[in-house]
């Protein structure tokens, strides 16, 4: 099969297409092949050395795709042979075909092109378990999604107005914060040309949010606790501004605030496959019913992976990036 490896630590450039043999399923795991594989800034990180896979898992990066269940591992029961599926997996997207955990795989929803379901797993997992299991986000509450025009925030918009929340985003520029509200934020507030600080405040009569999810993290910590209204809750989930903040405790304090966040990678396969099943619980049928969509920016040939790159650290897109394997003549 034809896959993109990373042939040393780099920039977009050292993403190289290879020949690799097409790995075969272990028992509880599934083959797909793959129509699709999501980009995501966890790939950018790997890329760079600074995201290793965990123990066991490919080193090829993509931490989501979507497919033709090809073959399935020894005693393997509750799916079939030709089952269209997108999977979470821990690595091994970038590729033509990849093995996934078979707890890790849920079907395509009706409605939602398989090509497209490729953008489903990684961000509706980390969004249903920040925003409404660590976050508890319920109806009638008000949520700030920071990153509001990414994958993971154009997802989150979506579910949390679909659950009946109000919601509110951050981007930065006009023609994003435009795409944020079309989804469903009641306010989009342009990070590099206002405070959101005050934007927030002044939307929400000076009363602020019930939760921030937060990619950013750096210096917009104190900035979100300002914001969280009593009891309020704070789920971090990237450090795109940095890993490093100072913290003033007393809003924790007095407000009785939560601070919380997590990874999905390096969880178990169990836990994993708990998210799964309340992902295709709750979550399946909002794109089925056309409540929720695949937002979309770009599909690039798989040989074209260090051009998704590019496209990605360029924070130029609304929505995701995927990749659509094709053999590469002459390799």
């Amino acid at each position: 099969m034809i896959a993109v490896e990373i042939s040393q630590f780099g920039g977009p450039e050292v993403l190289v297409p290879v020949e690799r043999p097409v790995p075969v399923p272990a028992d509880g795991e599934v083959l797909i092949q793959v129509a699709a594989a999501g980009v995501n800034r966890p790939d950018v990180l790997q890329r760079q050395g600074r995201y290793p896979p965990p123990p066991g898992a490919s080193d090829l990066p993509g931490l989501e795709v979507s497919g033709t269940i090809a073959s399935l591992g020894p005693s393997l029961t509750g799916w079939r042979v030709g089952d269209t599926v997108c999977a979470l997996i821990s690595g091994g997207g970038y590729a033509e075909y990849c093995v996934a955990p078979a707890p890790q795989c849920v079907p395509v929803p009706a409605g939602v092109s398989l090509v497209d379901a490729a953008g489903i797993p990684e961000t509706a997992f980390t969004v249903w378990t920040n925003l409404f299991d660590r976050g508890r986000l319920a109806a009638g509450e008000s949520v700030l999604i920071h990153g509001g025009s990414s994958g993971i925030g154009t997802t989150a918009i979506q579910l949390a107005k679909a659950r009946g929340a109000r919601v509110f985003a951050t981007a930065g520029s006009p023609e994003k914060c435009a795409a944020c509200e079309a989804l469903g934020a009641e306010r989009a507030v342009n990070y590099k040309s206002e405070d959101f600080v005050a934007a927030i405040k002044a939307a929400t009569d000076g009363a602020g949010v019930d939760v921030v999810l937060d990619m950013v993290g750096g210096d917009y910590l104190q900035k979100n606790l300002a914001l969280l209204r009593m009891e309020g809750r704070l789920v971090m989930i990237g450090r795109q501004g940095g890993e490093t903040s100072q913290l003033d405790v007393m809003p924790v304090l007095r407000k009785r605030l939560t601070l919380t966040g997590s990874t999905l990678r390096t969880r178990s396969v169990d836990e994993k496959g708990v998210i799964a099943r309340q992902v295709r619980d709750q979550v399946l049928p909002l794109f089925a019913d056309g409540r929720m969509k695949v937002v979309v920016h770009r599909v690039f040939p798989l040989r074209e992976a260090a051009e998704a790159h590019r496209v990605m650290e360029s924070s130029a897109h609304i929505g995701k990036l995927l990749l659509t394997p094709d053999r590469i003549a002459g390799l």
